[in-house]
């Protein structure tokens, strides 16, 4: 789990932004909070795509492959990750997606 190897490495409070996805309301989640009391989760607004920098790289991907004719969906998937790979490593397209948020400022 992402937020397990997280607290790992970072001392400290820790304060987590996620989505509203079932999948970040668990109990595993709150488990994890139980045990580790100086992880702090915040979640976004139940639509607020404004605010979390993720639409931008989806946003990005999508443009990406805009074009693509896959074959099959294991080849959807590779475009995919590759696409998503690209955004990856490249700080000015993250930063970017970050900056055209409306994140608070207080939160960067």
């Amino acid at each position: 789990m992402f937020l397990r190897d997280l607290l790992r490495h970072l001392r400290g409070p820790v304060i987590a932004i996620l989505d509203n996805s079932t999948t970040h309301h668990g109990e595993p989640l709150a488990e994890l909070q139980r045990r580790h009391p100086r992880l702090h989760i915040e979640h976004f607004p139940s639509y607020a795509p404004e605010l979390n920098p993720d639409e931008g790289i989806w946003s990005l991907a999508k443009r990406d492959l805009a074009n693509g004719c896959p074959h099959d969906v294991h080849e959807l998937m590779d475009d995919l990750i590759r696409s998503i790979d690209r955004i990856r490593k490249s700080p000015a397209k993250l930063r970017g997606c970050i900056l055209q948020s409306e994140i608070p400022p207080f939160l960067l």
